[in-house]
């Protein structure tokens, strides 16, 4: 019996009946000779961790456009921080954390540079519309490893399609939820993390006090960025325990008191003018460079797939840049650059 059958075997005996196995998994759209020591989910949350678009996350916005603070989160971060929540939740609920892992670190593979700024401008601006989840989806299939794509299991590739909720509901109807219990584990993990770090951020930037919180979600979750966390986490696990593992669910006070804190984001931290402000001159640096790619589409660098059209080319070039790239980009191409006179300093 090789290590990976000893582990399948394993989350058999002390996985919830109602856990994802990786044994029983739907496969890949390839099919590959399984490893001797890793799952088929470990292997797809390694390929994940060591792939280009995970890297270059560090360098997207969340909230906060190139922030100078060293304490600011950035898509990476945030992305550390979802898979961290969804791991625990997984945990207590003996769920499989493998596979919870995998789709919490490939969920944001997709996003553009200037965070949800990027993402409006590329959906006004293309033919087909643009969204994160579907784009975190191309990578993993196709644009990762210059056109092989990562060949991720159907489980994970089904959580990272399914985990985005923007102003929609945080559990899914019926007919949206996940194949699997991990994928809506990290669904509502997404949201815990971002609310939580985004009232962090806001309050580092002194857009907000402590004071301006809602008084009932305070009360319910606590003051503080832990305590908020803390009890969001057990209200899940208690409420998914509860309801027999039929899905990964809140409280209905929990549940609604979340929604208060993010429509209170929305309100007070998204559309704030400061923010919004640095979002105007964002869609103004993508749209210009969209405009010349679109006009110059030999000029797009490294992989593109070219029996693709070239907006969706430029759209995929535009997607994968980090905030830093794109506004190095557009100087370079839009900006005047001071004559160099031979002889001169």
């Amino acid at each position: 019996m090789t290590l990976r059958e000893e582990i399948e075997s394993w989350e058999k005996r002390f996985l919830h009946p109602k856990a994802a196995k990786s044994a029983e998994s739907a496969g890949r759209l390839i099919e590959e000779i399984e490893c001797d020591v890793r799952t088929c989910f470990q292997r797809d949350r390694d390929r994940i961790l060591h792939s280009k678009s995970f890297r270059r996350l560090k360098h997207k916005t969340q909230v906060f456009l190139a922030p100078l603070g060293d304490h600011y989160r950035t898509r990476l971060t945030h992305t550390l921080e979802v898979s961290q929540i969804a791991r625990t939740i997984s945990r207590a609920l003996r769920l499989n954390e493998d596979l919870t892992e995998a789709i919490a670190l490939g969920h944001d593979l997709g996003h553009t540079p200037f965070g949800h700024a990027g993402e409006e401008v590329l959906n006004r601006l293309s033919k087909e519309g643009f969204h994160h989840a579907r784009q975190s989806l191309r990578v993993v299939d196709i644009l990762e490893r210059n056109g092989k794509g990562l060949n991720l299991t159907m489980e994970v590739r089904d959580g990272i399609l399914k985990h985005s909720k923007g102003l929609g509901a945080i559990l899914p109807k019926d007919e949206n939820r996940p194949l699997t219990l991990e994928a809506e584990v990290v669904r509502i993990s997404d949201i815990i993390a971002y609310v939580n770090h985004d009232i962090d951020d806001a309050l580092r930037a002194k857009l907000i006090s402590l004071a301006d919180l809602p008084k009932e979600c305070v009360a319910f979750f606590g003051e503080s960025h832990g305590e908020r966390i803390d009890a969001m986490v057990k209200d899940v696990i208690e409420t998914t325990r509860k309801m027999g593992y039929q899905r990964v669910s809140m409280s209905e006070e929990g549940l609604h008191l979340l929604h208060r804190l993010r429509k209170f984001l929305y309100e007070r931290v998204y559309r704030a003018p400061q923010v919004r402000e640095e979002f105007r001159k964002a869609y103004g640096v993508l749209e210009s460079l969209f405009c010349y790619f679109c006009e110059h589409p030999e000029a797009i660098k490294g992989w593109s797939r070219e029996e693709d059209s070239v907006e969706r080319r430029v759209v995929d070039y535009l997607s994968g840049m980090t905030d830093r790239y794109a506004l190095e980009l557009y100087k370079a191409i839009f900006l005047p650059k001071p004559w160099k006179q031979e002889g001169l300093i």
